[in-house]
């Protein structure tokens, strides 16, 4: 860098500061700046001639006053102009100030361009240099179109200096990842490759940072940089501290460029040429011996460093996975580390060995810290590094660990975390159908499940069971068996009622010779379950009583009895109300025949591959088929747990008449047990990839969203969500929300309590989004009252272009809660993500009716008890527009509470009244009414 010239120390700039920092308030602060703007303001309007260094020093104070989080809207033409100074101190501050508050849309971008273009022909390195600073600073299209080109023939110069060459790499680096599109591959590329053998390891770096980014996209065009890295990678490892003095960092010589050729090797295939290939085997195994050695240093410096190495080695054995004896060593170093008092080497341990397990080589290997890892299960504070004990527990099972594992994943189930709770069930699950050694091992290992962690078991592992059980004739004893003495626990969880329910309806009859677990005493524990359950159980517990009229005559009056109640006949819920009736009247008028022929035993379910693996698979991409059905693993005796049937689960509801008012549902299923998973849906088919019960759901599945690390949480709402669902409470299209990059438009329509929207994604960039992927969730308990069905819609999003996803709607109850839409992608490399709050609300649903004045009284005179009538008066946050109240609904009922409201409204000089009465009305209906 020039030496600082005499008299640039700028002596106002310094007194200023410090007048700043003296200041005893905020209000004097911005007294002394707004006194300090208006004298800047009258020097660069009065005075046209002012010297480079007023200019510099006027200009600095600016930016020292926008760095304190004031507003800045002068003084930028005077940066642009110090750019054409001839002083490197001039010049600096020029750019510094471009680079901070010039934006990427600025009106003197042109102008900046001008000046960056004179620098970099000036051929004056330092000049070059703050240029290409400027240009990855502000990195904006326009800078990327008109310098693109001109970039990499300065990089590939032979007459550049290195310090140009290393800031012109970065500088491509960012205008490649900002847009792609704008950096031409050519002649340049191949002599790019050949800065590896650069004398400077500046130069080395940033092109090696440069290459790996470009490679991922153009593979071929880069793949002679293989041979090239090993070989300066084997010069770092083989060379002592003292051989790079410059880049060696507490005794571990060029540590970053090291990661960084691991990084870039990571990229390609293992090395066809036999010589290439030797000299990379020798420097990982020397990197593995250097890890054995005692540290040079006690620093914590050195070991980090080290230790980055040494990790970025395993990773790139792992990657090739073509070395036994290197993937054996790596697991026996990893090994080591389990055990270190750092909690970040464990839980790195822990990740970098659920990977070596997958790996035929070094399976074994990894099997023999079983204990090691049972160890860390229990006894690690910190929740992140169990959670990867539970990952690597799951990876390493196979035949003949499976119950030993399994034991100790439902032992520290009781006790774990409701943070990974979802996740080892999920994985206890799966590697109890994977490798089980019996069926009655495996029904034992579920309904312990369902005890421990019942509300965290999904519907896809119940019915998983059910599905096992119908298709295996010499389980269906011992499942009715061992589910009637789960019951009979004083605390029982609903889905072991769910499953007690469908198991006894089917197989009971196996288990009613021991008069401990008669047809009365069966029936008589079930119902005394049955109050305590929600809507979906008590469906299917009554599609079990009747399954109970057909396997026990005996029983036929009392059910009927339960059937007939009050209760039942005239409950609230429809569904409930629908198959009482429907069974009362078949057990009254239906022969025997007629009964065993309507209500026979279910069909074995169609072999198909089990739907949690299945969906595992799919959520982990192609690599995931070799972890869960490697070669190595063998599933246990009875190979059709492992891959075998699949549940088709259906209902024996009817749908109401409303189900396919707007073509929202398929055809419901044939009708049988069990209940659906919610009252008034229907229940569709969990584990068909084929949309017959309806569409599939964007938001990921149960055991989707707990193994995948993007959709966990639904994240919070933008600052703005609420603003911005306000403005759709009295329309139904327009745009939901927009940003630089990505603009959401929202069209629906909605009938009854039936709605469709039409959510358009827009990409407003000309980069393609990567991973995109809406997710809609249901915050609380509204997944009960509002169903929202998704169909999927395409991974990536080209720029400038526009995806469409439908959402079916359906209205169970009334709710306060809007659902959540979360959208995640991948922009320039970066991930992305922002969580809105979809326009839903209960006046969607609402039916306008017109009524006149007389009929309007009329009806509300009939609320005469004290509970149907309530007042309040409020102020209403927004001013109302009499023309968009007016179109929404005069009077609307809606289901469940069945509310009545109307809205009126009355006009006087001042001020404009509205009033929205709500009664209540005794009578049930089954749907929304007008």
């Amino acid at each position: 860098m020039p030496a600082v010239s005499k008299g640039d120390g700028m002596r106002g700039l310094a007194v200023f500061i410090s007048d700043i920092r003296n200041c005893k308030s905020k209000e004097a602060e911005i007294k002394r700046i707004n006194k300090e703007l208006a004298n800047i303001r009258s020097k660069f309007k009065g005075d046209k001639a002012l010297d480079g260094y007023s200019k510099k020093k006027y200009v600095c104070k600016l930016l020292f006053i926008f760095l304190l989080g004031h507003d800045i809207d002068f003084g930028h033409m005077e940066a642009v102009n110090l750019l054409s100074s001839n002083k490197y101190t001039e010049k600096q501050i020029g750019y510094l100030f471009i680079s901070v508050l010039v934006n990427s849309t600025s009106e003197l971008i042109r102008l900046i361009n001008n000046g960056v273009k004179n620098d970099l022909t000036s051929r004056n390195p330092t000049f070059m240099c703050l240029a290409l600073h400027c240009i990855a600073n502000v990195g904006s299209r326009e800078m990327g179109e008109a310098f693109a080109a001109d970039i990499p023939r300065i990089l590939v110069a032979g007459d550049s200096m290195d310090s140009v060459k290393q800031s012109a790499a970065l500088c491509l680096l960012r205008l490649y990842k900002a847009s792609p599109d704008l950096v031409p591959m050519g002649e340049w590329t191949a002599r790019v490759v050949h800065l590896l053998n650069d004398q400077h390891m500046g130069v080395v770096t940033a092109a090696v940072s440069l290459i790996t980014c470009l490679c991922k996209k153009n593979p071929e065009d880069f793949k002679t940089c293989v041979s090239l890295a090993v070989s300066r990678l084997s010069r770092i490892v083989s060379s002592a501290s003292t051989d790079l003095q410059d880049y060696t960092y507490y005794f571990v010589p060029a540590p970053w460029l090291s990661v960084k050729l691991l990084r870039l090797l990571q990229c390609y295939a293992p090395p066809e040429d036999a010589a290439v290939k030797g000299r990379l085997v020798e420097c990982l195994e020397t990197v593995l011996n250097k890890a054995q050695e005692p540290p040079k240093s006690k620093k914590v410096q050195h070991s980090n460093a080290k230790n980055a190495v040494l990790f970025e080695t395993i990773s790139l054995i792992i990657h090739y996975d073509s070395e036994p004896n290197l993937l054996v060593r790596a697991c026996n170093q990893l090994g080591q580390f389990l055990q270190h008092r750092e909690t970040n080497l464990r839980y790195l341990a822990l990740e970098s060995m659920c990977t070596l397990a997958s790996s035929e080589f070094s399976h074994e290997a990894v099997k023999t810290h079983i204990d090691t890892v049972i160890n860390a299960l229990k006894t690690e504070r910190d929740v992140s590094v169990r959670q990867r004990a539970a990952d690597l527990l799951y990876a390493m099972c196979d035949r003949s660990n499976a119950k030993q594992i399994v034991s100790e994943m439902l032992r520290y189930l009781e006790t774990a975390d409701y943070a990974i709770r979802e996740e080892i069930v999920l994985k206890v699950a799966i590697l109890a159908e994977k490798y089980a050694v019996d069926y009655s091992w495996y029904v034992d290992t579920i309904l312990n499940l369902i005890r421990i962690a019942g509300d965290y078991v999904s519907e896809e592992v119940w019915y998983r069971v059910l599905q096992i059980v119908t298709n295996r004739d010499d389980v269906q004893g011992y499942a009715a068996k061992t589910v009637f003495e789960a019951l009979q626990a004083p605390a029982c969880h609903e889905n072991m009622v769910k499953v007690g329910g469908y198991i006894l309806g089917e197989f009971g009859n196996l288990i009613a010779g021991d008069p401990r677990s008669s047809p009365p005493v069966q029936f008589s524990l079930l119902h005394s379950k049955f109050h305590l359950c929600s809507v979906a159980t008590r469906a299917l517990l009554l599609s079990t009583y009747i399954k109970f009229i057909n396997l026990f005559p005996e029983t036929k009056a009392t059910i009927q009895a339960v059937l007939r109640a009050g209760s039942q006949l005239r409950n609230a819920d429809v569904e409930l109300q629908q198959r009482a009736v429907e069974y009362l009247t078949l057990s009254s008028i239906a022969s025997t025949d007629v009964l065993a022929t309507v209500l026979e035993e279910m069909p074995p379910f169609p072999e198909r591959e089990s739907s949690i693996l299945a969906k595992l698979k799919r959520k982990k991409g192609p690599g995931a088929a070799s972890t869960l059905d490697d070669g190595r693993r063998e599933p246990g005796p009875g190979g059709d747990v492992n891959g075998g049937v699949e549940p088709a689960p259906s209902t024996g509801s009817t749908p109401s008449p409303s189900a396919d008012l707007l073509g929202l549902r398929a055809a419901p299923p044939p009708a049988a047990p069990p209940a659906p998973p919610s009252a008034g849906s229907l229940l569709v088919d969990v584990f068909s990839d084929s949309p017959t019960g309806g569409p599939p759901s964007l938001g990921p599945s149960p055991e989707e969203a707990f193994l995948s690390p993007a959709a966990e949480d639904p994240g919070i709402p933008i600052p703005e969500a609420d603003e911005l669902l306000h403005k759709f409470v009295c329309k139904n299209s327009g745009v939901l929300f927009e940003n630089a990059l990505l603009q959401i438009g929202v069209k629906s329509e909605f009938r009854q309590n039936l709605g469709r929207m039409y959510l358009f994604y827009g990409n407003k960039t000309s980069v393609q989004f990567q991973n995109f992927c809406p997710t809609v969730t249901h915050p609380g308990d509204l997944q009960s009252q509002l169903v929202v069905q998704t169909k999927r819609v395409p991974g990536q999003v080209d720029g400038g272009a526009q995806v469409q996803q439908v959402l079916n709607i359906e209205c169970l109850r009334d709710f306060l809660t809007p659902p959540l839409l979360t959208v995640r992608f991948r922009y320039g490399g970066a991930p992305q993500a922002l969580t809105l709050k979809l326009p839903v609300t209960i006046n969607k649903f609402f039916q306008p009716t017109e009524m006149a004045a007389q009929a309007f009284f009329q009806r509300w005179k009939q609320l005469s008890l004290p509970q149907q009538e309530a007042q309040k008066i409020f102020q209403a946050n927004h001013p109302m527009d009499s023309e968009v109240t007016k179109a929404k609904p005069c009077w609307t009922t809606w289901t469940q509470t069945q509310r009545t409201m109307w809205v009126l409204g009355s006009c006087r000089p001042k001020p404009c009244r509205w009033a929205a009465c709500c009664g209540s009305s005794p009578t049930p209906r089954p749907r929304c009414t007008a």
